[in-house]
């Protein structure tokens, strides 16, 4: 999927903004250049949760003023479901030390980010690690969880 949006680059106490026209959120960086890279992973990113959930998204508004003072920039991306990083159900509750179903309820209740394609349920790395970084409450996992291969 290719999407494309403007952004507004614009300075704020010293650092650079990046603020999407028609999406809510955004990015800064210190530089405009280090923005508008980050605006364009920002972007991917909410590519990849709309491919997760089989989302449409939104139409792009072009053609916007600054409303900031700042630059308007487009900034286009491509991804799919096979560019997002991911392993397989199983793979992550063994990393995480937990059965495979607990896998589909944190899906579900948006603790792990993933996406089921045919019959087979996916979870992405970052979600597994952020998870992993955020230490759960004592009394999970169960089962002592495998270390990550890279």
């Amino acid at each position: 999927m290719f999407f494309m949006a403007e952004f507004e680059l614009f300075e704020s106490e010293g650092t650079i903004l990046a603020l999407p026209f028609g999406l809510e959120g955004g990015t800064e960086a210190p530089t405009f250049e280090e923005a508008a890279a980050m605006a364009a992973d920002w972007l991917r990113g909410e590519v990849e949760h709309w491919l997760m959930a089989g989302a449409c998204p939104p139409s792009p508004t072009l053609g916007n003023e600054p409303l900031r003072g700042g630059s308007v920039c487009l900034i286009g991306v491509s991804s799919s479901l096979e560019a997002i990083d991911t392993m397989t159900a199983s793979e992550a509750a063994q990393a995480l030390g937990v059965s495979r179903p607990r896998i589909s309820q944190m899906i579900k209740s948006g603790r792990l980010e993933g996406f089921t394609k045919g019959h087979a349920t996916f979870v992405t790395v970052a979600s597994v690690r952020a998870r992993l970084a955020a230490h759960p409450r004592a009394g999970r996992p169960r089962r002592q969880p495998e270390p990550l291969r890279a």
